[in-house]
């Protein structure tokens, strides 16, 4: 099946092809363009999806970090996924893209996959109190990229700043409501992409539209495949903050659960800004 045939911007962005022993043939879309390159959540998901392809495959996906080397362009890429090594539970891979021309890969990724067995499980983390996200009406906007046309947001608190006039927040917390646009049932792929959903918190912080970029997001799945399809297209509740802004750097994390209270997906991230 072709890009063109498939039917929902998340999967044309991660859709792959067998090119070979662990290569797989990809192609970024101009729908997911940000900044500069692709938006990172669909480039993860793309290079998670090489993992999910692979024949060789142990299990699901409980963790994978993406380093954003340099950016993609438009057009045909390349997705090399290794498994390295193989244990009785556990699978860890190496994970590359690579477009023709390019000096190297333009994204490294290392993937763990496991095969998940029921054990007593809780939720120590509990999900914030938020109104329910049909009863928040959010005004239209434009999106200034490309790729947030890819998604429903509804913000509880700490949306982007009214005025971009430069003055300190208190904080750089935010809690919203997501979805995919249109609705789409969840999976490995989707949550991938939406754990990179957050806008970057120096803007929240400091109400200036700095340059920012992700260059590495580490993800933890902490639900499973049939977890997920019981989530279906259902509402996901995000919250982000940062720890410190420091020398061009800051940290970013993050908690998304399911609308009935299960967390889905810790995330952490290291986002370069420049003055």
């Amino acid at each position: 099946m072709s890009d063109s045939q498939l039917s929902h911007a998340i999967d044309r962005g991660v859709h792959l092809t067998p090119a070979g022993d662990d290569r797989f043939a990809g192609h970024a879309q101009a729908e997911w363009q940000n900044m500069v390159g692709p938006f990172g959540g669909i480039t993860a998901a793309a290079a998670l999806n090489g993992v999910l392809q692979h024949p060789k495959l142990l299990g699901e996906p409980i963790a994978l970090t993406v380093n954003f080397a340099a950016a993609i362009a438009e057009g045909p890429f390349e997705v090399r996924a290794v498994p390295v090594r193989t244990n009785r539970s556990t699978q860890h891979w190496n994970v590359e893209i690579h477009q023709e021309g390019s000096d190297g890969p333009l994204t490294t990724a290392s993937v763990v996959t496991a095969a998940r067995r029921e054990t007593w499980s809780t939720d120590d983390e509990p999900m914030p109190r938020a109104p329910a996200p049909d009863t928040i009406v959010v005004p239209p906007y434009t999106p200034p990229v490309a790729w947030v046309n890819n998604y429903e947001i509804k913000p509880v608190s700490g949306t982007l700043p009214t005025a971009w006039d430069g003055s300190d927040g208190e904080s750089s917390y935010s809690l919203m409501w997501m979805r995919d646009r249109p609705a789409r049932t969840l999976d490995f792929v989707s949550m991938a992409a939406i754990s990179d959903l957050f806008f970057p918190r120096i803007w929240r912080r400091r109400a200036t539209r700095v340059p920012a970029g992700t260059v590495s997001i580490t993800t933890y799945f902490h639900a499973g495949s049939e977890q997920m399809a019981e989530v279906g297209t259902q509402w996901l509740l995000g919250q982000a903050k940062a720890h410190t802004f420091r020398n061009g750097f800051f940290d970013q994390t993050g908690q998304i659960w399911s609308q009935s209270g299960h967390l889905l997906v810790t995330t952490h991230q290291i986002v370069y800004y420049k003055e």
